[in-house]
């Protein structure tokens, strides 16, 4: 019996996992939890075996903004174990490795930052648009306003692009601040309504200006076939505030009527890693990124599902539902993080709707009560 014991002690404390998927989310989910988590076989078969430069950017970041965190990494970097420690915020700065864009270290502060002790102001330094990670123009205008709907929201609340920075150079500084909160509350977002505007951020740094326009042209000639109000800024950064690299790159924002926001995105090939790209193609390919992103649908875009689905489980003991289109891969790993973590299980009813609606693919309703988390760190005023 001791020993049945000791063993479930020993799974209760800590969680195990293989391989070098998922790192982000399981390094943030464990810091929210308070369990500890070892990793293995971090690409133990690959010629260069371990944890990636970015990773261990990834992981200084988190030690910068907790207090007491463990992290040991064994010699080749093929095991990793997080023993997290108190949220604590305040100023932060951190040079972000150039292998990712700025928007993989921000995805995961932006679900720490309302759970620490002090507001966090955070100033990220290097690549700021990139073809793999959501650009920070994007995280600014979906991920923001989704935050604001479980009740994040204040003085000081606010994601800056200081500098841009195109891949490989980099050279880009981005300032996020977040104000904290005791409790998330739940939210019921079931309806999206139909599409009323589309807003959008042409960029270009280190080319010709006209590149934007050329860019805001061809999106605009598909977009224009379905909606009139379409406004998208041209935002062209000279000088010190240009990086190091030069780019371009569109980042599309539809509204719908119950204040949604649906996006697509996409940047210029960085300078020597391929074919160059055209600004007419990109805008136009844009365009039909953000079309296919309406024909999903839902109420939370495809990027930013897992950030929607963790906000459902950290919310006071209610219930949460939130109408999604189609999950992503990522989204449905996240969800079994969720349950490893939170023990918390969603339920999802698939809607199909009809032909005749015209409400674009398959949906689905995403259901759960909240854990009731309630942030410990917060300093009592």
């Amino acid at each position: 019996r001791l020993e049945s014991y000791r063993n479930n002690n020993m799974a209760s404390q800590g969680l195990e996992y293989d391989g070098c998927n998922f790192f982000r989310q399981r390094l943030v989910l464990s810091s929210l939890s308070g369990k500890r988590v070892r990793i293995r076989n971090i690409r133990s078969k690959d010629d260069s075996p371990g944890v990636r430069d970015f990773e261990a950017s990834f992981i200084r970041l988190l030690d910068k903004v907790t207090n007491g965190s463990r992290i040991e990494i064994n010699q080749t970097g093929t095991v990793l174990f997080y023993q997290p420690g108190l949220l604590n915020g305040g100023s932060v700065e951190h040079d972000c490795n150039t292998q990712r864009s700025v928007g993989y270290y921000l995805e995961a502060l932006l679900m720490l930052a309302p759970f620490m002790k002090t507001p966090l102001k955070a100033t990220l330094r290097g690549v700021t648009n990139d073809p793999i990670d959501p650009t920070v123009d994007m995280l600014k205008t979906t991920a923001l306003p989704l935050m604001k709907k479980f009740g994040i929201d204040g003085e000081g609340f606010d994601l800056k692009v200081v500098k841009r920075g195109m891949a490989p150079g980099g050279g880009g500084e981005v300032f996020f601040s977040c104000p904290v909160r005791r409790t998330i509350k739940p939210v019921q977002l079931t309806d999206p309504g139909k599409i009323k505007r589309i807003r959008g951020v042409a960029y270009s740094v280190r080319v010709s200006p006209q590149m934007a326009n050329r860019l805001v042209d061809s999106a605009r000639g598909v977009l224009n076939q379905f909606i009139p109000d379409i406004y998208i800024h041209t935002d062209h950064m000279k000088g010190a505030h240009s990086g190091k690299s030069p780019g371009f790159g569109l980042t599309l924002v539809a509204e719908t009527l119950n204040g949604s926001f649906l996006s697509a995105e996409m940047s210029s090939t960085p300078q020597g890693q391929g074919d160059p790209s055209l600004p007419e193609d990109l805008g136009r390919n844009c365009a039909m990124l953000l079309l296919e992103e309406v024909y999903r649908g839902g109420c939370v875009d495809s990027s930013n599902q897992s950030l929607a689905l963790l906000l459902m489980t950290l919310g006071q003991q209610d219930v949460s539902k939130v109408l999604l289109g189609p999950l992503s891969p990522y989204t449905i790993e996240f969800l079994r993080h969720i349950r490893d973590f939170f023990q918390i299980m969603f339920k999802l009813d698939v809607q199909k709707p009809s032909e005749d609606e015209r409400k674009g693919g398959e949906k689905v309703l995403m259901t759960c009560v909240g854990v009731g988390y309630s942030n410990i760190n917060k300093t009592l005023k």
